[in-house]
């Protein structure tokens, strides 16, 4: 315990390294000169990039630690497909090309309370009265998502063509053209509930000992499974308003955190894990634009890399369970 202890600083500052030559690559690499245009342009995605590393990878080691799963990740209670859901209704029921040109932060913030209130909801009717169904509602959030799904196509198909097409950029996690104004308002919001799972990590080192001993050591886990799940669901809910559904970006990052940082005292394993993420992140960007050149978007490597990742992960997990 005392190595892994001293070890840890040292893993930080590696990964610190990393993150630090992969921004100033980023930033610095085929800018031909003009220094003030790529800089502009590649700050604002620099930005995004620590922003949804960090709520990605607080919001995912936290849920797999109130699930005991390493596995799940916090989509599975369905936000992907209500911000799909969202979007597509937006589109259908009101002029989807004029809204998209006169975005807003109201309209940011009404697409993360939408999916907040959902969540909050979805736990109060089944964590209610103390009752510990947290398995029930991952199955509830697993049979929504396919009801969503399901109306969403309906739409979709019911739209017009033209709509249909502008709504395509919403519905697919991008990088290239995130509105800088929603920058403020998401920095506080994550920071906010950052601080509040920070103070909340020597529970949850506790809660990762399981239920019975968390109760039996005096935590109340009904209530603490609601208020985390509400944290849980608005850091999914800034990072997914800001840049589109990742659904494997928190599988990677959070099993990544604990085999690298070694340990599952959750303030260093939150430290570690936002800077393999934001890494991550900036890294994958790159490839895409100066390797595929642009054509192919960083979610779709994600998507692919996380499905590889999650298939191995459970082949290795089959062979040595």
């Amino acid at each position: 315990m005392k190595k892994l202890i001293r070890s840890f600083p040292l893993k930080v500052i590696a990964l610190l390294i990393l993150v630090i030559v992969s921004c100033i690559l980023f930033l610095t690499y085929q800018t031909y000169g003009n220094w003030d245009f790529a800089l502009s342009l590649r700050s604002g995605k620099l930005i995004a990039f620590v922003l949804v590393g960090i709520a990605t990878s607080f919001a995912t080691i936290t849920f797999q630690t109130l699930t005991h799963n390493q596995f799940l990740t916090p989509n599975i209670l369905g936000l992907d497909s209500l911000y799909t859901l969202v979007q597509t209704t937006i589109f259908f029921f009101f002029n989807g090309k004029q809204l998209l040109g006169s975005e807003s932060v109201a309209t940011f913030l009404l697409t993360i309370a939408i999916m907040v209130i959902f969540s909050v909801l979805l736990a109060n009717f089944l964590l209610r009265k103390g009752q510990n169904n947290l398995f029930l509602l991952l199955m509830v959030g697993i049979i929504l998502a396919t009801l969503l799904n399901s109306i969403t196509t309906f739409l979709q198909v019911a739209m017009n063509p033209n709509e249909f097409d502008a709504l395509q950029t919403k519905l697919f996690a991008s990088f290239n053209n995130i509105n800088s104004q929603y920058f403020p308002i998401a920095a506080i919001i994550i920071l906010i509930l950052v601080i509040f799972l920070w103070f909340k990590s020597l529970t949850l080192d506790v809660l990762h000992l399981g239920d019975d001993q968390a109760t039996n050591l005096g935590i109340n886990i009904p209530s603490l499974q609601f208020s985390l799940l509400v944290v849980i669901s608005s850091l999914i809910g800034v990072s997914t308003a800001l840049v589109g559904p990742i659904t494997f970006l928190g599988f990677i990052v959070a099993n990544i955190s604990y085999h690298f940082i070694g340990t599952y005292h959750h303030r260093q394993l939150f430290i570690g894990g936002s800077l393999i993420a934001i890494f991550l992140l900036i890294f994958g960007e790159f490839i895409v634009e100066q390797v595929f050149k642009l054509n192919t978007p960083l979610s779709s490597v994600i998507e692919f890399t996380g499905g590889i990742y999650f298939i191995g992960k459970v082949i290795y997990e089959r062979k040595n369970g």
